[in-house]
């Protein structure tokens, strides 16, 4: 029986969702808020904004895909559902980016972990970053709304053999391994959320918060290009945009004013850093786009003599925390082990490598496990993240330099990766290393990971999840918006995604995003149109 398109029916019904490469002459649109970007962010203050009354606008770079689009196709996803056609990476190649670009954002494609953020992240933000009212007893309440909101529980079904391996070698070390929960109701258990879920199982803003904010009046459009902020004084006056063409590979077409009572940056780190620098917003002490976090990862692959089939089934159920916060917050680098999806195409992207050696690693893929270790950066005073800058045609790239206390971090969640594997009854681990091999005894891969290079390209890096840029915190020469995600010198401007957060998480961001996100925007609302309700427990 055939999944209900939730926006065909709704577009039916007399959603206003407009796609901007269709426009045919220069159109101007008037709201109560002006909401860029369609993610985690912009989502969840768009149903909270309309709930209350507010006339919202949305605008969406990428295109509007839905249920009825998403075919388990990792070629057509990955062009058409993220940023740069996935090949989005650091400046210097260093790292590769999986963001999202289109309605949903990164929520359309991510892979469901939803984690509250670590109370020593939150601790450690009202210490070393002067952010206030955001500590565990306050947050509470708004994750739990969130949570409800997204049906996000741990998963009850038993993990695939992929995430078997944590759960099996942590239980055979006696280290920390739990249960991931995850933001899906009714899932079909069929492991490919990067490619957009097929049956609207998976929680995301294109299924929930967005639907909730069209059916009470809110536009939505798509394929446009937020290029500018304009200001008058202390206010954003204008928003201008631009048609994407059909292909979404430049914006070429119709231009768009967007004219609005207060205005929200949701574009997500890098995109929201981007738009103001490229708008020349007040920026008196250069914080725009300084302290941008990714979570940077390293993998190491195991084969087994038993199927793992990591393709099928929830991509991420089991994780470890073992090695997180064991050296104290803000000592050497933690990291949180999980496992990716293991489609053919994200496989072969994430390991590297070229002919006959990706040909064997292709031919083992149904015997082989995947482990990632996302390392915690931002907590230590070498780890500062990196900077998103504009290139010479005014598009956003991040530059993160790489230095020894990150390769320190790397070289332990090898070892730590290849123990769990080798526990788990690996027969041969190798990491994702320019020069690893197979190593058939953990003794062996040890003594490998030991004597290795750790050097750009040669640690085959990538991230999911991109933190910071517009960092939150009640001194103004350090952030860029205030505890409130109000920037500092705009008086109708807010910024509600993950570049607030003045470091990064620790775990999958997405739930940190919905919790404060709610909290803000519901703060907002209470200033645009009336008393604020405080979430119940």
């Amino acid at each position: 029986m055939p999944v209900p398109d939730l926006f065909l029916q709704g577009i039916a019904r007399g959603w206003e969702v407009l796609d901007a490469s269709e426009f045919d002459r220069e159109r101007t649109f008037e709201a109560d808020v002006i909401i860029i970007g369609t993610g985690a962010g912009g989502g969840t203050s768009a149903e909270i904004l309309a709930e209350r009354g507010l006339k919202v606008l949305l605008v969406e770079e990428g295109s509007l895909k839905t249920s009825s689009d998403f075919k388990n196709d990792e070629a057509k996803a990955y062009a058409e559902l993220y940023q740069e056609g996935a090949a989005r990476a650091t400046q210097d190649g260093g790292i590769g980016i999986l963001q999202g670009r289109t309605v949903g954002g990164t929520t359309t494609v991510n892979w469901t972990s939803s984690f509250r953020t670590p109370d020593q992240t939150l601790a450690h933000w009202a210490q070393a970053h002067g952010v206030t009212g955001l500590d565990k007893q306050s947050m509470a309440p708004w994750f739990a709304r969130m949570e409800d909101r997204l049906g996000v529980e741990p998963w009850v079904i038993p993990p695939n053999a992929n995430n078997d391996v944590i759960r099996s070698g942590c239980e055979s070390l006696g280290w920390h391994s739990a249960v991931i929960p995850r933001n899906v109701r009714g899932c079909w258990n069929l492991g490919y959320c990067g490619t957009g879920c097929p049956t609207n199982a998976k929680q995301s803003m294109l299924v929930t918060t967005l639907p909730a904010a069209l059916e009470r009046g809110a536009i939505l459009i798509h394929r446009a290009r937020a290029e500018q902020l304009v200001f008058a004084g202390d206010r954003v006056s204008e928003v201008l945009c631009r048609g994407m063409n059909p292909q979404l590979t430049q914006a070429s077409g119709q231009r768009i004013r967007l004219r609005g009572r207060h205005v929200i940056l949701a574009g997500g780190a890098i995109n929201s850093p981007a738009l103001l620098l490229r708008s020349g917003a007040p920026d008196p002490h250069q914080r725009t786009g300084k302290r941008t976090f990714l979570h940077p990862v390293n993998f190491a692959v195991a084969q087994f003599d038993k199927p793992i089939n990591g393709f099928y089934g929830a991509p991420q159920s089991i994780y470890s925390d073992q090695f997180q916060w064991n050296q104290g917050t803000t000592g050497p680098i933690g990291f949180k082990l999980e496992v990716p999806p293991m489609q053919p195409s994200i496989t072969s992207a994430l390991l590297g490598g070229h002919g006959s050696e990706s040909l064997a690693r292709v031919n083992k893929l149904s015997h082989s496990n995947i482990m990632i270790a996302l390392m915690r950066d931002g907590f230590h005073e070498q780890s500062q993240g990196g900077e998103v800058i504009l290139r010479d045609d005014q598009s956003a790239v991040l530059d993160y330099p790489l230095n020894d206390y990150l390769w320190d971090g790397a070289r332990r969640a090898f070892l730590a990766m290849g123990e769990i594997q080798f526990a788990a009854g690996a027969t041969a681990v190798a990491p994702s290393h320019s020069h690893g091999r197979l190593s058939n005894s953990y003794a062996e891969y040890r003594e490998q990971i030991e004597n290795l290079s750790y050097a750009i390209h040669d640690v085959r890096l990538a991230s999911a999840h991109v933190m910071g840029g517009c960092a939150m915190g009640d001194d103004l020469t350090l952030a860029v918006t205030n505890s409130l995600g109000r920037h500092h010198q705009v008086e109708n401007l807010s910024i509600f995604d993950g570049s607030l957060f003045p470091t990064s998480i620790g775990a999958n961001p997405q739930l940190s995003i919905y919790g404060l996100v709610a909290r803000l925007a519901t703060g907002l609302a209470s200033e645009l149109s009336g008393p604020r309700t405080e979430p119940n427990v």
